[in-house]
C-alpha cells in the first residue's frame, strides 16, 4: 500500500445513482447478476433509509482514524464516505463529530468496515451509517493509509467514484462505468416482478409461474400422502 491522498477521481453521474438508489440494493443486485454486494457484515445502525451516492474511500490501520481526517478533505456534494482497515478491526473509528463535518459538506452516509460509536448521536443527527461493528473503543492517529485508492469490502473491489446504495437490506458498490447498465436493468427487473406481484395477489404459485414444477422433478421429488410418508 503506498501511502497516498488522490485527489479528483472521476465519479459515477450522480442523477443516475439517485435513480438506481429509488430501486434498492437487493433489486440492483438481482438485476447485476447478484453482483457488488459488500457482504453480510455492514448492518445499518438505523431502520428504513435508503441512500445512494459516489465512493470516497479510505483505508486505515486497524484502531486508527488519521485517513478519515485525511478523507473528509476529499469529500464533496453527493459522496457516501467507505472506510476499510489493513486488517480486522471493530474499534470505534467514527463518531458525531465526524458526521458534523461530513454533513457541512453534503456527504450523503458512511460505510465502514469496522466500528462506529455515539451512536445515538449519529441516529439523533440522521447521519446514515452501516458498520461492522459499534464500540466505544477509541483510536489514534498516528499511521499512514491512503485515500481515493481502491479498497476491499467482502471481498469486492470499491473504487472511487464507483455508485454506492444503502438500505435495511445491506451496501451494494455498482462499478462507476456501468451505472447505466445497471439502471436498465434495474428497471426491466422491477417491471419483471410487478408482473409477478399481480400474478401472486391473483393465486398463481411459484411453482408454476417460475416453472419449478418440472425442477422438483428433474431433482427427484415425489409428493406422497401423509398415510404414505408414515409407512
Amino acid at each position: 500500500m503506498k501511502p497516498v491522498i488522490v485527489t479528483g477521481p472521476a465519479r459515477a453521474d450522480l442523477s443516475i445513482v439517485d435513480d438506481l438508489a429509488g430501486y434498492g440494493v437487493a433489486t440492483v443486485h438481482e438485476a447485476l447478476g447478484r453482483s457488488g454486494l459488500l457482504g453480510p457484515r455492514l448492518r445499518p445502525i438505523q431502520h428504513g433509509t435508503r441512500i445512494g451516492g459516489t465512493a470516497v474511500t479510505a483505508l486505515c490501520w486497524p484502531g486508527d482514524n488519521l485517513m478519515i481526517h485525511a478523507a473528509v478533505e476529499q469529500c464533496g456534494e453527493g459522496d457516501i464516505l467507505v472506510v476499510t482497515t489493513t486488517s480486522p478491526s471493530t474499534d470505534g473509528l467514527f463518531g458525531e463529530l465526524f458526521a458534523t463535518a461530513l454533513r457541512y459538506r453534503g456527504v450523503r452516509g458512511l460505510v465502514i468496515n469496522a466500528g462506529v460509536r455515539d451512536v445515538a448521536d449519529l441516529r439523533a443527527l440522521g447521519f446514515p451509517v452501516w458498520s461492522a461493528a459499534i464500540s466505544a473503543q477509541g483510536s489514534v492517529k498516528a499511521t499512514a493509509g491512503a485515500v481515493n485508492v481502491p479498497v476491499v469490502l467482502g471481498g469486492h473491489i470499491v473504487r472511487p467514484g464507483d455508485a454506492i446504495l444503502a438500505d435495511d437490506d445491506g451496501v451494494l458498490c455498482v462499478p462507476r462505468d456501468s451505472v447505466d447498465v445497471a439502471l436498465s436493468a434495474s428497471k426491466a427487473r422491477l417491471d419483471k416482478e410487478a408482473a409477478s406481484r399481480e400474478a401472486f395477489a391473483n393465486g398463481e404459485l411459484g411453482l408454476d409461474r417460475y416453472g419449478l414444477r418440472r425442477k422438483l422433478e428433474e431433482l427427484g421429488v415425489r409428493y406422497v400422502t401423509a398415510e404414505e410418508y408414515a409407512r
